[in-house]
């Protein structure tokens, strides 16, 4: 383990660049996108070029996937949220996913039959909004629990979204998954959550897999531009999201040596905990749990992803709260508008260009032939903070 200005890292001996799991091939994944399509709100979200950032580097090129659009609701999570949603209405109904469309669940007849199901999950504020949108559009009850310190207005704009109950409690994020997986089982509710554990991992690997449109729509957004990632950088909070695009992007490059960063929250770290561990097993973060970046702020590993993250990453860093910040002001000057969470890895890349990095370029074999790609996975969730921190508003 090393650490620069704060920042540790741990860089991996003997990674693992063969093919990811199976059921994040781009071949799995076919259904996800059709999915996701077929949604009238959909649109692929910009891949925005950072030509700044690449020069300082001493990159070919530097890219930044903007997820602040998504769906209108300024995450990226509407995309696993919807994607398990619907598949847990399917199943619920004997259907069959691969042959129904988003139209005839919203039918009457069938809407009938699933008038009275309610959806509950746990989520620092961008998962449980994107479980309450996809419940709202099939006319369905959500219920939404975030952990003490929540900002309230996260908790509004989830109850600001169809029949959604929102209610911020008194415990941490994994304390709150317990309580709603509890709610979950005393109320016959559909648990859409974004973790897994032993006897519950359909609907998370469902979640996973809907995270992969956007990766899917960058590579198709690189190869219009003749382009291929060579290198990506990845937050991490339980790592669902970080695994489920690492494992994607290692089955569609497995020809390539595509180098691959996980980043977390200094205080929420429990990847980096996991790993510096070295024992195999994952491990609770072991900082405080406080952290400006609430969409990372989680105490355990989710269990699905964790091969991954451990095996076919090639570094893992822990970062404190500035380096969001820098990010934060950092993608403004560019013209994106990323929260906390989303903007730690531009933080962290941009800081890469100083000296005191020298030791950390050669380790991820960043040359003039790299090509990086980094994910905004929010944009102003918080507005407030969003303000005070970069000096302007989001909007």
């Amino acid at each position: 383990m090393n650490s620069i200005q704060g920042i540790r890292y741990i860089v991996n001996k003997s990674p693992d660049h063969g093919k990811g799991p199976a059921f994040l091939s781009p071949a799995e994944t076919a259904s996800v996108q059709a999915f996701h399509e077929a949604l009238p709100e959909y649109a692929p979200t910009a891949l925005v070029p950072l030509p700044e950032l690449a020069e300082s580097l001493g990159i070919r090129a530097a890219f930044i996937k903007d997820e602040s659009t998504r769906f209108g609701l300024k995450a990226f999570k509407g995309l696993g949220g919807s994607y398990a949603v619907f598949r847990a209405v399917c199943e619920r109904l004997g259907l069959d996913y691969r042959e129904t469309s988003i139209e005839e669940l919203q039918a009457d007849k069938v809407h009938r039959q699933i008038a009275e199901l309610h959806f509950v999950t746990a989520t620092d504020g961008n998962h449980g909004k994107g479980v309450a949108w996809a419940a709202a559009k099939l006319g369905c009850q959500a219920h939404v629990y975030l952990p003490k310190g929540s900002v309230a207005a996260r908790a509004q704009a989830i109850r600001d979204i169809g029949k959604t109950e929102a209610v911020i409690t008194e415990w941490g994020y994994d304390d709150t998954v317990r309580y709603a997986a509890k709610l979950a089982d005393e109320h016959d509710w559909v648990l859409i959550q974004d973790t897994s554990w032993p006897g519950y991992e359909d609907i998370p690997r469902t979640i996973i897999q809907g995270y992969t449109t956007t990766c899917r729509e960058a590579s198709a957004q690189l190869e219009e531009l003749g382009l291929a990632p060579t290198h990506v950088l990845l937050q991490a909070g339980v790592g669902a999201m970080a695994g489920g695009v690492l494992g994607w992007l290692r089955n569609r490059y497995s020809d390539s040596d595509l180098t691959a960063a996980i980043v977390e929250p200094t205080e929420a770290a429990c990847v980096f905990e996991s790993v510096a561990a070295a024992d195999g097993k994952t491990h609770p973060a072991a900082g405080s749990g406080r952290t400006i970046m609430a969409g990372l702020n989680c105490g355990e590993v989710c269990p699905l992803t964790w091969p991954i993250l451990l095996r076919q990453a090639d570094a893992w860093f822990s970062c404190p709260d500035q380096v969001a910040v820098q990010g934060m002001r950092y993608l403004s000057r560019a013209g994106v508008v990323s929260g906390e969470s989303g903007a730690v890895t531009a933080g962290l890349a941009s800081l890469m260009a100083q000296d005191t990095f020298a030791d950390v370029k050669p380790a991820l074999k960043f040359n003039r032939d790299s090509v990086l790609l980094l994910f905004s996975t929010e944009g102003d969730t918080d507005p407030e903070a969003y303000r005070e921190i970069v000096g302007r508003t989001g909007t």
